[in-house]
């Protein structure tokens, strides 16, 4: 079965992640991956890393044998990003320091299983080492 892709931004992640965590026992695997929003006047991510990242990651995850859930949150642009006090970078739970950060969900127990930063996402080896995992 194709990969499953949901989109939040800060503003809409509870209400998609509450469902997200609802609808994760149904699949192989689910993952987070924050991401950079795209600047509109380019339609390309402000951030360098999430567009060496992402295709990678699709490509691997679409590649993965059985059902997969991909929920990708948007960070917001570099100057709401860039905020010490981001809701992602403060959160007990994410505690993210940079994007791309992918982050295997393990679903029994509602808890972060695996995650590759932002300097490790776009690592094919990483990535194969994290999906071998599940």
């Amino acid at each position: 079965m194709p990969m499953k892709v949901v989109d939040s931004t800060v503003s809409t992640f509870g209400t998609i992640f509450e469902k997200f965590k609802s609808d994760a026992p149904n699949n192989k695997a689910n993952f987070i991956l924050f991401l950079a929003d795209k600047d509109p006047s380019t339609s390309l991510s402000w951030c360098p890393d999430c567009v060496r990242a992402e295709p990678v990651i699709y490509k691997k995850l679409e590649a993965t044998a059985g059902d997969v859930m991909l929920l990708r949150a948007y960070v917001g642009d570099r100057p709401t990003w860039r905020n010490p006090q981001h809701p992602w970078r403060v959160d007990s739970t994410f505690k993210l320091t940079g994007v791309p950060t992918l982050i295997l969900w393990d679903s029994k127990n509602h808890a972060i299983a695996a995650r590759l930063e932002d300097h490790e996402a776009h690592l094919e080896h990483k990535i194969d080492a994290l999906l071998s995992s599940i």
